[in-house]
């Protein structure tokens, strides 16, 4: 599939319209990641309904970050908004969630007992911070 005339003449109009190659890498992969996730149908007989369902997949199936759902989001708008001039329109696709993270924080009684166990030097630099 990597030698797919699609591929390949997605390829020639990124450069010709001057996109960096990381970009037209990138978009590539994840222009074919779409193809092969909808059994290697034609992006020109899929629209936004199979867009939604790839990216919720990413999401929930896939759990990948939400800048990694962003990405494929704005390879498969720049497909078919710019490529196959198709205007997807608003999709209602289901975002990745960003992983809750505890803060780092330690109590009052902790600090105490860190201090007892300090020298007198330690204790007043760690009191200054």
């Amino acid at each position: 599939m990597s030698n797919s005339p699609f591929l390949n003449s997605i390829r020639t109009d990124m450069r010709q319209k001057g996109y960096a190659l990381k970009t037209e890498k990138t978009y590539l992969h994840w222009i074919k990641r779409f193809i092969l996730f909808h059994k290697k149908r034609h992006p020109q007989t899929m629209g936004s309904e199979e867009v939604r369902l790839f990216l919720s997949s990413l999401a929930n199936s896939r759990h990948v970050a939400i800048n990694t759902q962003k990405i494929a989001l704005n390879a498969l708008a720049f497909l078919y908004n710019r490529f196959l001039q198709q205007p997807l329109g608003d999709i209602d696709y289901i975002p990745a969630s960003k992983p809750r993270r505890l803060p780092s924080v330690i109590s009052a009684n902790e600090v105490q007992r860190i201090l007892q166990v300090m020298d007198t030097r330690n204790q007043v630099i760690f009191t200054l911070l």
